[in-house]
Order: structure tokens, then sequence, then C-alpha cells
């Protein structure tokens, strides 16, 4: 009962969308103006005159930010000091260290954040899915939701911990009852005794949907079917219908989770979720396209990027995108980040609504050579190998190789779940599938002058999971970064 009055509820969100879709410029200067006024008598409010601020033009007058140029403002209201990035006293703090940097950083998670960003997207992503999918039986089962590996740590008066833990911590009551494992499992800090908790609490359930990063959740699944004897995830979870990922492409994965669902098919979603914010969801089941979320707390800007560099000068609000136009994302939010680089690049498929593609993050691409290879292209580049040769990879990366005439080649250092047969079959798919795809690559390879066939190191089982052990990085949001424009990811990893 509880459960059909939860779905007619989430359904009848879609008036809200809708309203949001159309009006999505107007929806965005509302943030600017409810945000800037709201931390007006903050120390960053102050320091930067947000008072003052009537139009978008005052406001591009704040200067861009990273995480280093707001960690003293963070420090300060992680010592319990209000009214510091966002009124009152911030008591949650998002850890998040990035694809491999090892410095933590400390992302402030409010109230609003919370409610009007990540539980408002949640309950819009769900929305979606079930109207377009009326049939669905997800709300009559339980969500496995394969989150961090950090337990949540308390700082003097405030907590920090993955994103996942701090979103299960504040939770409303519905939720809760609809998720799993248990919390005492979800916050469990040693991920090799969390995925022993997970398989034991989970696998007489009834799951009917499936969140988390691929790499992750593909190690619970195989550990999963291992300690059960099976090869088919339905034979444990019969009534399994829904996987939601994000994090990292998808693309390199979905032939794994074929195999897993051996017997008939679930549907994937794609959602934008980070610790900064939820910015879009998959809103068509056929198109892999992201509704970008334009009413829950975050004002875009968009920097251009021409010839790798950010165009700063450029930047623009969202009313001024182009489609198929290369984007570094800024965001200002309802938890304090202000005129913030998130790292991460995409692409407007679509302006009417506003649709995107992630194409990669601003440091994961390989311009040693003049070649502009972005992460989108690599990971195309890496499935159609895979598709030519039959074979099915777990993780990659890739960076360059300098020879002493100054030519060179890229380096992938790859780890296949099943190798192929011919890896010298799957050098040359990737190779002309990278050609196709980038004209500055195919450029750079002419004549084998500058740019030389690629070289692939094949990686033992478990390497880059060993390494991220290794580095106190398991689980979560932590991830392998794909393309490196130097040696020095590659040398660290040998």
């Amino acid at each position: 009962m509880l459960s059909n009055l939860i779905g007619i509820k989430l359904k009848n969100r879609m008036k809200l969308i809708e309203k949001d879709i159309q009006n999505p410029i107007q929806c965005q200067q509302n943030i600017m103006n409810k945000n800037i006024a709201l931390a007006k008598d903050t120390m960053f409010g102050n320091k930067y005159n947000f008072q003052q601020i009537k139009t978008y033009n005052d406001f591009s007058k704040i200067p861009l930010s990273n995480y280093n140029d707001l960690r003293h403002y963070v420090e300060y209201a992680q010592n319990n000091k209000p009214d510091i990035l966002w009124p009152g006293k911030t008591n949650w703090f998002a850890k998040s260290s990035g694809t491999t940097s090892n410095k933590s950083k400390f992302i402030p998670v409010t109230k609003e954040s919370l409610e009007l960003g990540h539980f408002k997207a949640g309950k819009d992503m769900l929305s979606l899915y079930l109207n377009n999918n009326p049939n669905s039986k997800i709300l009559t089962g339980k969500s496995l939701m394969v989150g961090g590996s950090t337990n949540i740590n308390k700082h003097k008066n405030s907590y920090s911990g993955d994103l996942s833990g701090i979103i299960i911590k504040n939770l409303p009551f519905w939720v809760q009852w609809k998720r799993s494992p248990s919390m005492q499992t979800a916050l469990l800090e040693n991920w090799d005794k969390k995925i022993k908790n997970i398989i034991q609490e989970t696998k007489n359930k009834n799951i009917t949907s499936i969140s988390g990063v691929p790499s992750w959740t593909i190690i619970i699944i195989n550990q999963l079917l291992k300690t059960m004897n099976l090869n088919c995830l339905r034979e444990v979870w019969p009534n399994l219908e829904l996987y939601m990922h994000g994090g990292i492409s998808f693309a390199n994965y979905q032939h794994s989770f074929k195999n897993y669902i051996n017997t008939g098919e679930i549907n994937y979603l794609e959602l934008y979720n980070a610790s900064e914010g939820f910015f879009g969801t998959q809103c068509e089941n056929k198109n892999s396209d992201l509704l970008l979320f334009i009413n829950h707390g975050i004002f875009y800007e968009l920097i251009p990027i021409e010839n790798e560099c950010e165009k700063e000068d450029k930047i623009i609000p969202l009313e001024g995108a182009k489609t198929n136009t290369l984007y570094s994302i800024v965001i200002s939010t309802n938890g304090g980040l202000w005129r913030y680089k998130i790292g991460d690049t995409i692409i407007f498929t679509s302006l009417k609504p506003y649709k995107i593609k992630i194409i990669g993050r601003t440091q994961s691409f390989i311009n040693a050579f003049g070649e502009e290879l972005h992460e989108d292209v690599a990971n195309k580049g890496i499935q159609h190998a895979c598709n030519n040769t039959q074979s099915i990879i777990c993780e990659y990366t890739a960076g360059p190789l300098f020879f002493t005439d100054k030519s060179g080649c890229h380096e992938w250092y790859i780890e296949f779940k099943k190798p192929p047969r011919d890896i010298n079959k799957f050098i040359l798919s990737l190779d002309n599938k990278l050609k196709k795809l980038n004209s500055d690559y195919a450029a750079k390879r002419e004549d084998d002058i500058l740019l030389k066939k690629p070289k692939i190191k094949i990686m033992k089982e478990n390497f880059f999971y060993d390494f991220l052990r290794n580095n106190r990085k398991l689980g979560g949001q932590n991830k392998i970064q794909r393309l490196h424009n130097n040696r020095n990811f590659l040398s660290k990893l040998i």
C-alpha cells in the first residue's frame, strides 16, 4: 500500500518537472538571486559585496575558484564557525579525493543542498523513470545502493565522509525503508568486509534495482555469483529491473553487465551525481543524453574549451550555451560553492530542454603530440576494439610514451576480464577507430612519423584494484583517471 502511494506521489512530480523545463532561464535567474540574497552576510559574501549584486554582470565579478581557493573558508566552517560560505553552521562535509589526487577535499553539504539538491533531484529522477516505464515494479522491492567505503568521521562539531554516507545518514524514512544494505554495512570503511556483508544481507532479499559506480558494482556482483556458485544475477534477484550508474563511462562495462543478466533484459539509467551536487539524469530509455537539472539550487556557468585551454574570459551563463561545443562546468550552489570549477567537461546535445553528454575531466586527455585525444573518444575506441575482438576489459589508463627522436606513441595499460585472442588485432581496431573519430589523432599518425602505433601493456588480474587498495582508495567514488598528458601517473603505477 505504502509503495503504491509513494509511486503515485513520485509520478505526479512530472508537472513540476515539466514546468521547470519550460522556464529554464527564469529558474536559473531565481537561483542566482536567491543564493546571493541568502549568503550576502557571510564571510565570503561580505568579501565580494554580495549586497551590491543585482545582475549576472555583477555576479561575474566574483572570481572563479577551485578547491584550493576555497580551502581556508572550508576549514573555518569545519571548525564550527557560522556564516562562512553559507548562512548558519555547516555540519556535513563530503570527503572527495578526486580521481587520482592523494589530497582529500571536503565539500560543504548544507541542509539546503541536501533537500533542494540531492533529494529533490533523486525524486525527479525516479519520477522520470516511472513515467517512462509505467509498468515498473522497482518500488515493490529494495534498492541495493553501492556507496563509498568511508565511515562518518567527527571533526570537532562537524562530520565528514563519502557523500553516499552523508546521504544515507539524512535520507527520508521511506527511502531508508526501501534501501539495502543496513546502515552499519553501508558505512563500513573496510571494503573487503563491506562486500562480504552486502552479499550476506542482500542475497535473499527482493532487490529490484542497483545503484553505484560500475567498476565497484561489478566487483560485488562477481563476488556474489562466485559465493553462490551461480552464473546469472537473475538467479539471485529474479525481479531485478534497473541499474543506475554514474561516475565513469558505462560503455566499457555494459558488456559485462549483459553477461551477468543472461536471461531477459534490465534497464540502465545514467546519473550525473557528485559530491558537489546532483546535476542530471537520463530521461529517455533509449537515449543516454542527460537532462540537466536546472531548478535544484545550482547556478551554472560554462567555460568554452579551445585547443585544450579553458577560455575563462569567454565564460557564459546557461542561456548562452550552444550545442556540440566543449565546455567546462562552473557551479554556484546552495552548499556554499561560488563560481566553482568542478573539472568536468560536457557538450550540449539539446537546448530545449537542456540535455548534455559528459565528455570527461578537464585533466583527462592526451595532447603530447597535438592529437587532442579526449576521454569520450578513448572510451569509444576501447569499446570498438573490444567488440571487434570479443574481449572484455575491467579497467584501463593511458598516457604518452616518448622516443629519443621526439616522436612517440600512446601507451595503454589494460586489465582484461576476457583478453583478445589476437592483441595486434585489438591494437589495430583501437588505432583505426581513434583515427576515424579524431582528425587530429589521424593527422599525427600520418605515415607513422610523429605519433606511432599504440602500445598495450596487459596488466594482471586485479592490478588496478590492488593499486587502489595499496593507496587506500578502495570503493565509492574512487576511480582510475583514464588519460594522462605526461608519464607521472603511469610511472607510479609501475
